[in-house]
């Protein structure tokens, strides 16, 4: 009988050798490995992660519906581990977490616990032991229970949750109580948030066998795609012919249908710990989705009015490949320019992430308009030791990426020469750390290269606080006022013409039109456009916004040239 080590070196040696007949291999050593059992957990999961990828980048049929099979068994495998006393500790790892069966155990946002309680309310609670900030109780709960400040004021080692659990009864779980508690509270959705974020509650939420977990989560197909062939190449990619292809057919969904989306992204994420602005708060009218092929479906959205961003745009999203989801995306804009954020499970890496990255990004392009991409320091690995490994910097700049500092853009050439004249020349981590200190962009045809090198948001923000600080004090409230009376009276703009939502949104891009020299010397045409603009930011799609701002050239010239002033602090 072949060792359990040997079975699954081979499965994992198969998994990703592509071709005619490949996937009987694979078969054969499913079937072997799924009546074994399985007497550790890292053995577990190196078979979980294996199957996962069988699931999504399938050989055959047969391979595909074992690989179903064996993953709706997990609940159990685990279950008997944990019966026989095995140390389940790599189960809590980021890498390893959300298997079913297990539990997970994280601070969330107030958004994030709201939907865990809505859909998984008896799975779901405070993780009490976990939470080390009980004194944080004592400033928040007497909204909610009489009296209690006859204690908190004046007694040491208040029994916060005997007081809790006296006023809820036992009818629900805590936290349940308490979040019901916080959504009666006659405060804004955003300081409720703030309110309970404030607490670092820690939540408990026991998977078990729910289609929640990274085991089970997975979309059904009309027609799964298998791989007979082999798996596209980063060589084989061209960020240049995506972009200038023809364009993906886009199909908007329904507001339920986004938000069955939406939702299965929230559970995608939360078992991983992992959370996004545009995830927890997106919007769930504004979902498309593109069958970009080969078995992959890209779904994107904006966020709603209410929770846009001062100025740049934003998209979110994810990829599902056979209907089971591999990464998740994010896309902030300013004008053309992008900052993405695109982040690949990894279970799926060794699969076409070359390929699904451009789908990816020429589907950005094709909505909002953007032809500069940027990525942050961090994704390259600027304090992030796992892109370091991965060696990050060089699947980006591989796909025609370049860094923006000069500097880095040396070190990067000679380190190209290194490799070209040394097929076995390997980057070192020093090497990789100091080139990830600076963005690198990607600037399609069509662009004008070298616009954004040196642009940061950050600077656009940092010079308004200082204008508040010379001109108003520091007062946030004064700034406010005499930004939307400055600009509006520069753009001959009645406010009136403004609907609630509008004005709104004019308050906050006011406070960056202040910064603009001349703006009341603009002509009439200028003046109007940029007010088209305004009502832009706050319409039905944000994209709208983005590709007027790009049209816009003193206006575009003028936030490049703000975001360009560097300070000390940035």
């Amino acid at each position: 009988m072949p060792s359990l080590e040997y079975l699954l070196s081979k499965l994992e040696e198969s998994k990703r050798t592509f071709g005619a007949g490949k996937g009987a291999r694979t078969e054969r050593l499913l079937s072997l490995l799924g009546r074994r059992r399985f007497p550790d957990v890292d053995s577990l999961i190196r078979f979980h992660e294996a199957l996962l990828f069988v699931r999504s980048h399938p050989q055959s049929a047969a391979a595909f519906r074992a690989a179903d099979r064996f993953l709706s068994t997990f609940n159990k495998r685990i279950d008997e581990l944990r019966s026989a006393g095995a140390d389940l500790t790599p189960l809590d790892y980021i890498e390893n977490s959300g298997i079913a069966g297990t539990t997970i155990s994280g601070n969330f946002s107030y958004d994030i616990v709201r939907f865990l309680i809505n859909r998984y309310a008896g799975k779901v609670d405070a993780d009490w032991e976990a939470s080390h900030k009980a004194e944080r109780l004592g400033s928040t709960l007497p909204r909610f229970l009489p009296l209690l400040y006859e204690d908190s004021l004046v007694e040491a080692n208040i029994p916060y949750l005997s007081w809790l659990r006296a006023a809820k009864g036992s009818r629900r779980g805590d936290l349940e109580w308490l979040v019901r508690r916080f959504e009666q509270l006659d405060h804004s959705e955003r300081q409720k948030a703030e309110l309970f974020d404030s607490l670092e509650l820690r939540v408990r939420w026991n998977l078990g066998n729910s289609r929640a977990s990274r085991t089970l989560n997975k979309r059904k197909v009309r027609k799964v795609f298998y791989h007979t062939e082999a798996l596209i190449r980063r060589s084989e990619v061209s960020l240049d012919k995506e972009f200038a292809g023809p364009p993906l057919e886009v199909e908007k969904l329904s507001k339920a249908a986004g938000l069955a989306m939406q939702d299965m992204l929230r559970e995608t994420t939360t078992v991983r710990y992992r959370e996004l602005y545009g995830i927890t708060r997106g919007d769930p009218e504004s979902v498309v989705r593109v069958s970009a092929g080969r078995g992959v479906e890209i779904f994107l959205w904006g966020l709603p009015p209410e929770r846009r961003l001062p100025l740049r745009a934003y998209h979110a999203g994810f990829t599902l490949k056979n209907g089971v989801p591999i990464n998740y995306i994010e896309g902030i804009t300013t004008c053309e320019r992008m900052e993405i954020g695109f982040n690949t499970f990894y279970t799926f890496r060794e699969g076409e992430s070359a390929w699904v990255y451009a789908k990816v990004l020429k589907l950005l392009h094709q909505i909002a308009g953007v032809k500069c991409i940027s990525i942050d320091p961090y994704q390259l690995g600027f304090n992030n030791d796992e892109a370091i490994e991965s060696g990050a910097f060089w699947f980006y700049r591989k796909l025609g990426f370049r860094p923006v500092r000069p500097e880095l853009a040396r070190l990067m050439a000679a380190e190209e020469k290194k490799l070209a004249a040394d097929r076995g020349h390997r980057t070192s981590q020093a090497v990789l750390r100091r080139l990830s200190e600076g963005s690198v962009v990607y600037e399609a045809p069509g662009s004008r290269p070298g616009d954004w090198d040196r642009f940061a948001i950050r600077n656009i923000g940092l010079a308004v606080q200082r204008r508040m600080a010379m001109k108003h004090g520091g007062n946030a409230e004064k700034l406010r006022a005499a930004s939307v009376r400055e600009v509006a009276r520069s753009l001959d703009l009645s406010l009136e013409r403004l609907n609630t939502r509008e004005r709104r949104g004019f308050e906050d891009l006011a406070l960056v039109l202040g910064l603009v020299d001349g703006l009341a010397e603009w002509t009439k045409a200028e003046k109007n456009e940029v007010v088209r603009i305004i009502r832009a930011k706050m319409g039905i799609n944000e994209s709208v916004y983005a590709r007027l701002l790009q049209g816009h050239s003193k206006l575009r010239a003028a936030i490049i040239k703000l975001g360009e002033q560097r300070t000390k602090e940035s």
